[in-house]
């Protein structure tokens, strides 16, 4: 989530005559989510106080008896920032059922879409389509479940699997808006869009490629599998040489399987999510980057001011900590602007910190794939089981004990004015080449990997 916004602006305001029914929007990646009301939230407020008690739960404005004034206004804003801020990061309160049906029934309730059974188109990776039968009302674990039925995935492999909203673009290729999380609907998510280039598709959601064997010993899903990575080389995601060419297009004829998936694992990219070209200030400012994600880090192809290409990988072992904040303007035609930017703190060498930003649409997508990143690793390096992992995060009940020091929600960040980043001095470094590691890929157990929101700095 990345934002609450007044509702409608200083006209709406004026209309409303600054009374307490003012609204606020969530946004989730600059779109609408929800629309809820102060009553509203304060209802949340008692309800998560009586389950857990005041010692848990984070202050709430109170309630004014006068009019407020636009000053009260904006200060009641900041103070609901902070309070849904403090509650999804919290590890019980942001994953418990109450507050995240509350939102669920907020977002239904906005879009006016009643409760009814419809028809859902999952895709697959290669483009194939499963028609699901669901409610409107059905959360993203419902849908999740009704595919693997209609696929005939066994229970004991969902959870190796997520759900993600895509938008496919002219060319055919797809942009990774985000995974679906437990707080929404994923019906009224994709129609709310109004807009058929979106859609969802179904998608392994682990890094480690050792796991790929535990779903490839079943049927469905080895094809999930092999789907996947066939489609990931078409588009270009897995880099492919002709001799590796050749040798692909002759396990496809032969329909070994298997086989071509453990080729696709000795390949470069194996595995990653490419993002959409974006900006970084690594290693200058207002360089133009291609991020990738997978094997536990992120992978730069930088475009210096020069017109020299560069390669690099940020290990996630290495990050101390991220952020994700967002500024919104508005244009002259008063639509709403939402820039979204991921900093994290790496570490460079030996005693030297250093921030990298990089400023994109999918900024959240980037940072939900390091929390599941420092998930695996956080429970291999415990020795507990990564099976068990995926099916709380499938149930939606990963807390922070289960992998130590996982990292919180996506943060919930409040804003109508402009949020800047806190000034940080950046050195530039010399790319490394492009089968390394920015700086190495040591294990430093001593840091907390933990994505913080823009209140935290």
């Amino acid at each position: 989530m990345d934002g609450i916004q007044q509702s409608g602006g200083c006209c709406s305001l004026k209309a409303l005559g600054l009374t307490r029914m003012s609204a606020y929007n969530i946004h989730v990646n600059g779109v609408l989510h929800c629309r809820v009301r102060y009553s509203q939230l304060l209802g949340l407020h008692e309800q998560i106080k009586k389950e857990y008690g005041n010692n848990v739960v984070p202050a709430f404005p109170p309630k004014r008896i006068f009019t407020l004034t636009p000053a009260e206004v904006e200060q009641r804003r900041e103070q609901l920032e902070k309070y849904m801020q403090a509650v999804r990061q919290d590890p019980i309160l942001g994953a418990s059922e109450m507050f995240n049906s509350f939102l669920r029934k907020a977002q239904q309730e906005t879009q006016q879409i009643p409760t009814e059974e419809v028809p859902l188109e999952i895709y697959l990776s290669n483009g194939h389509k499963v028609k699901v039968n669901i409610l409107t009302s059905d959360q993203t674990e419902d849908v999740l479940e009704a595919v693997a039925l209609k696929l005939d995935l066994p229970d004991d492999l969902v959870g190796y699997f997520s759900l993600f909203l895509v938008r496919e673009g002219v060319d055919g290729g797809l942009t990774f808006i985000r995974k679906l999380q437990e707080f929404e609907l994923p019906y009224v998510s994709v129609t709310s869009l109004r807009s058929s280039d979106f859609h969802i598709i179904l998608r392994k959601s682990y890094w480690d490629t050792a796991y790929d064997s535990n779903v490839m010993e079943n049927r469905v899903g080895l094809n999930l599998l092999y789907t996947q990575t066939v489609s990931d080389i078409e588009r270009g995601w897995i880099l492919v040489n002709k001799d590796q060419h050749r040798q692909l297009k002759s396990l496809q004829e032969k329909g070994s399987k298997k086989e071509l998936i453990r080729l696709g694992q000795t390949l470069k990219y194996f595995g990653y999510i490419k993002f959409d070209p974006c900006i970084t200030d690594f290693p200058e400012k207002g360089c133009h980057v291609i991020v990738s994600a997978g094997n536990n880090e992120l992978n730069f192809h930088v475009k210096l001011p020069n017109e020299q290409m560069k390669e690099g990988s940020f290990k996630v072992t290495r990050m101390r900590c991220w952020r994700v904040t967002s500024s919104v303007s508005r244009s002259p035609q008063n639509a709403c602007d939402v820039k979204l930017e991921l900093a994290f703190e790496y570490l460079m060498s030996k005693n030297r910190l250093q921030w990298v930003t990089i400023t994109s649409p999918q900024a959240i997508m980037m940072s939900i794939c390091l929390q599941s990143m420092v998930d695996e690793l956080m429970v291999k390096k415990s020795g507990g089981s990564i099976t068990k992992m995926l099916r709380k995060r499938h149930n939606g009940s990963l807390h922070r004990s289960d992998s130590q020091q996982a990292v919180k929600s996506p943060p919930i960040l409040v804003r109508t004015g402009t949020t800047k980043l806190s000034s940080v001095s950046l050195r530039g470094i010399t790319a490394s080449n492009s089968a390394n590691d920015i700086s190495g890929s040591d294990f430093h157990g001593n840091y907390a990997f933990e994505g913080i929101g823009d209140d935290d700095l």
